[in-house]
């Protein structure tokens, strides 16, 4: 949990004012021209949605995502899905009908569904599923998500590149056609890992004809209900209905994301009925939004926090990580929002095994200037002024001032405000994070392995740096036990070790999702897990 090329001169923000223009202008006055929108589509079979930003890349092997994940859920399948009706997100067939395990969960096996076919009609086979694996796990790939199969037998090993053989690695193809998999150790909820879009079957052949180009949407083949029609950059993708699922027909025949980063224009758009469904609302504007019979809200499994560069001076220093965290009034924060956020200081959100609130450093401004002091700082002219980064979004700048402003007032530091638009940033923070960053984290699977893995030293979405043998031993340990009780006290003292001892993040609150849903719009997907799979909608 838990992601726009450069105009020239036109800024992004002017960009968009014109986009929105240009809706209102292509659609006015008369009957056959009120049906009719972009990219030849008809009113009356198009979702219209906003996605914010351009998807980074729709390589599902490589992104990182929930901007790309949306399309990329909508196009392709893995070999499981959720439920996402049942509030238990119980697992159901996808490309496998069926799966099992031994008795100690170290050994899985996968039937795969026959006859099902890529929408260029090639036959979809367990190897496609391999060769994704394989390519996840490849060091060439680079994946962030790579750790994702390290509990295959020799993954580990193959991604930091000691095992040059995939034959070695515990993914196997039986007789019977069947996926076989060895683990190095116990894993309940394996096949839940294999609900993500990191692990979905992938064609190599198109990609090596292709290139970096293989997801245009002339080159890509897919698997989902449906295909990637239109992606005109910077502007919009358009999704058309796959006639050749195996399974059952989606709903509507297209859906159109447009790429529109001010909530407040996409809101007037909705407004003015152009867009069907938005899924980020101006916060200034929720008081009156909630009132509203289209608004929709739900807790979300995801946690908003600031992480610190470790590396980088002076966060280099477990003091002033420390102070930082200290000096941070987080109700402060989700007050000023009032979305309904649930202020925390540990890392697992609430709802989850694992979740335990006393954890984490509190709010404590005079304990926060000791440790400064402490630090070597008790001259604060001699503190450097720091960058605080985030990704192009009005909450986030808000979020970001509040604690600019905090950290003036309870510490008398100096911090500035860095903000990019969300390829660019995801770039950044693989590169050279700043001194703190904002993220996100949004569960990929609802277990608490999904939060704790990220900040392990092995991490590629570890972006502070920051490494503990004893945390990464504490969140193997609880990966292998099956006592709820003894795993949650490994995550509670795995938790304590990253908010407290070593500082590296400070979490601020579990997120809400607050949506606003077209009345012509029906069984819209809102779930916990925030996945926005259309294959059920249908439109009045």
């Amino acid at each position: 949990m838990p992601v726009l090329k450069d105009f020239g001169k036109i800024s992004k923000k002017l960009m968009s004012w014109v986009l929105a223009l240009g809706f209102l202008l292509a659609v006015s006055s008369g009957c056959t021209r009120e049906r009719r929108l972009e990219y030849g589509l008809e009113l009356a079979d198009t979702l219209r949605i906003n996605i914010l930003s351009e998807p980074p890349t729709l390589d599902w092997n490589r992104s990182t995502d929930t901007t790309s994940s949306l399309i990329q859920d909508n196009i392709m399948e893995g070999l499981i899905q959720y439920d996402l009706k049942d509030p238990d997100f119980r697992l159901k067939p996808a490309l496998a009908t069926e799966w099992s395990s031994n008795e100690d969960f170290t050994r899985w096996v996968f039937t795969l569904r026959e006859g099902v076919e890529w929408n260029d009609g090639v036959p979809f086979k367990a190897e496609h599923v391999l060769a994704s694996w394989e390519r996840l796990l490849n060091p060439q790939t680079a994946s962030e998500y790579a750790y994702f199969l390290y509990s295959l037998k020799n993954a580990r090993l193959y991604n930091e590149g000691s095992i040059k053989d995939f034959a070695q690695v515990g993914a196997k193809v039986d007789s019977e056609g069947r996926i076989v998999v060895e683990l190095e150790q116990p894993k309940t909820y394996f096949p839940m890992l294999l609900t993500h879009s990191s692990t979905f079957p992938i064609r190599t052949d198109v990609i090596a004809k292709h290139g970096d180009q293989w997801t245009e949407p002339e080159n890509i083949v897919t698997l989902g209900a449906y295909n990637l029609k239109v992606w005109d950059h910077d502007r919009a993708i358009v999704l058309e209905r796959n006639e050749n699922y195996y399974g059952e027909k989606a709903l509507v025949k297209n859906i159109l994301a447009y790429m529109i980063n001010e909530t407040s224009t996409a809101l007037n758009l909705f407004d003015s009925g152009r867009l069907d469904s938005l899924h980020t609302l101006p916060s200034r504007e929720l008081v009156h939004l909630k009132r509203r019979k289209e608004y929709r809200e739900t807790g979300i499994m995801a946690t908003y926090y600031f992480g610190f560069n470790t590396t980088r001076p002076p966060m280099d220093n477990v003091l002033v990580r420390r102070a930082i965290v200290h000096a941070v009034d987080r109700k402060q924060i989700t007050d000023m929002l009032g979305g309904g956020q649930i202020p925390i200081s540990n890392w697992v959100p609430p709802g989850m095994l694992g979740y335990e609130a006393d954890v984490g450093l509190k709010f404590d401004a005079d304990e926060a200037r000791r440790l400064l002091d402490e630090a070597g700082f008790a001259d604060r002219s001699t503190f450097p002024t720091i960058t605080l980064s985030f990704n192009t979004l009005e909450d986030h700048r808000r979020v970001a001032e509040n604690i600019q402003a905090q950290l003036r007032r309870n510490l008398g530091i100096n911090v500035e405000l860095a903000n990019e638009e969300w390829k660019v940033y995801l770039r950044s923070l693989s590169t050279n994070p700043s001194h703190i960053y904002r993220l996100g984290w949004l569960a990929d699977y609802p277990d608490p392995d999904n939060f704790m893995g990220i900040m392990t030293s092995f991490s590629d979405q570890n972006y502070t740096r920051w490494k503990s043998e004893r945390y990464d031993e504490l969140v193997r340990q609880a990966v292998a036990e099956g006592d709820p009780a003894k795993r949650q006290a490994l995550y509670v003292e795995a938790q304590r070790i990253l908010t407290e001892e070593g500082a590296a993040v400070l979490p601020l609150f579990a997120q809400v999702n607050h949506l606003l849903v077209n009345e012509r719009v029906q069984n819209y997907p809102v779930n916990r897990l925030a996945r926005f799979i259309f294959r059920e909608v249908s439109l009045k």
